[in-house]
């Protein structure tokens, strides 16, 4: 499947969507603000929930019909026989929701229906929710379900298998205990997954701990494969690396993987006091409390010739510093904004949208010029744009569970909410204050 991105038309400039995503929001927060009665009005249908027949046997999932705010957590029940997709079985069916799937010889060849016991919840959900996520908004529309990682039993397989096929290893078999990835669709207690995009639980972690991991993992790997760290060790002289939001789920994994591989000093960043005890526990050789001193002095004072890599999901608050602080050959990794968009319960406010179109604004630009003669290296990635990359992906898959079974990584803190209290959720990750990862029981 080739997903090709099509020139769009604009408004002054602006992605129509962006326009309708700020409108939307700002309605929410108005009608949350002074009209609260009235949000059962934000809500769009679902044609295929069911609203007369119990909850046994369905569906149950998260449904977010229209950007805005927390009131779009719709948790519904899905039809008979239907259940959430990715955008890369658009082949098969639409995202998010598959057509009925009543036996085996509905499901295609190289997928199997999983019967989803725990999904995390990342930061891109709010952005999601939210309507400024680019591959959400390219690939799936509204209403999306949103989400990434799952974990759960196996429930079906297709009745035959497609021996050409390669992604198709026939490996597992109902029942069952799996962990992975989908590009969407993960806030769901039923999904069709393409079984490559699956991997067993290894028996040292538990299936909460196996639901943290995907993303976070995959991320922070292949982060560090453009960082010239993986696979095998860099040959540069300097090993040092710094990493922003330490005790967040990327943060973790880069954490535990720089020493794998290896890299010295791993200098961590920290918001607050309350996380900096959880970044050394990782593995940090230093870590940087930001609130408490100023980060770039203290980052100079530890690795004066500047950095080999610099790991950054901030945005606009830190770029511009990071690539300062490179050493030559340095890389700076780029795979969040998080700065750049709204925190906390006031996200949806206008003045809130203000900023964050002022913040887009101040984005550094990095001359290729400069870039040559400073021998440094800018990069960035999102991997729910890599449907076609299922060889890279699958590898980075591999080697993390090869860690997983030696006990050389080891899964992020997790805190468990009840979908049916997936705002909650969504309140915690959007404050800034949450320490690893967040599951939610399906």
């Amino acid at each position: 499947m080739s997903l090709n991105h099509q020139q769009k038309s604009t408004i002054f400039g602006q992605d129509p969507e962006i326009i309708k995503a700020a409108f939307s929001n700002v309605l929410s927060w108005m009608v949350t603000t002074f009209f609260p009665r009235l949000l059962p009005k934000l809500l769009p249908p679902c044609e295929h929930e069911d609203l007369h027949c119990p909850e046994e046997g369905r569906t149950k999932c998260v449904s977010i019909g229209r950007p805005g705010g927390m009131e779009q957590l719709r948790v519904i029940i899905l039809k008979p026989d239907i259940m959430t997709v990715g955008y890369n079985l658009n082949h098969f069916c639409e995202p998010p929701f598959t057509t009925q799937i009543c036996n085996g010889s509905d499901i295609p060849t190289d997928c199997i229906v999983l019967k989803n016991e725990y999904f995390s919840v990342n930061y891109a959900d709010c952005t999601i929710r939210w309507g400024l996520y680019e591959s959400a908004k390219n690939f799936v529309g509204w209403p999306i379900v949103p989400g990434f990682d799952v974990a759960g039993r196996i429930e079906a397989i297709p009745s035959e298998t497609d021996p050409n096929d390669e992604c198709n290893k026939g490996s597992f078999k109902v029942g069952d205990l799996v962990f992975g990835c989908t590009l969407f669709g993960a806030y769901s207690s039923r999904v069709l997954v393409p079984e490559i995009q699956l991997r067993r639980i290894p028996p040292s972690i538990t299936i909460e701990q196996a639901a943290a991991l995907p993303a976070v993992s995959l991320t922070a790997l292949h982060a560090l494969s453009l960082a010239g760290h993986f696979p095998g060790q860099g040959k540069y002289s300097n090993k040092s690396i710094l990493i922003h939001s330490a005790a967040g789920g990327v943060g973790s994994m880069l954490i535990q993987m720089s020493k794998i591989l290896g890299l010295h000093p791993i200098v961590g960043v920290v918001g607050s006091t309350s996380k900096v005890k959880s970044a050394k526990a990782l593995g940090c050789d230093v870590v940087i409390d930001k609130s408490k001193e100023d980060l770039w002095k203290r980052a100079s004072e530890v690795v004066g010739n500047g950095y080999k890599t610099i790991m950054d999901a901030n945005g606009v608050s830190t770029l511009q510093q990071s690539y300062d602080h490179l050493a030559p050959t340095g890389r700076l990794v780029i795979f969040g904004f998080h700065s750049n968009l709204p925190m906390g319960r006031d996200s949806l406010n206008p003045f809130e949208w203000i900023k964050m179109a002022k913040k887009m604004g101040k984005m550094p630009a990095f001359d290729p010029m400069s870039l040559t003669v400073d021998n440094k290296s800018v990069m960035g990635f999102n991997l729910s744009f890599f449907a076609d990359e299922k060889e890279v992906v699958s590898e980075l898959f591999d080697q993390i569970c090869k860690w997983l079974e030696a006990g050389l990584l080891k899964s992020p803190n997790v805190a468990v909410f009840d979908m049916n209290n997936i705002s909650d959720a969504h309140t915690l990750i959007q404050s800034g204050s949450s320490v690893g990862k967040i599951i939610v029981k399906c």
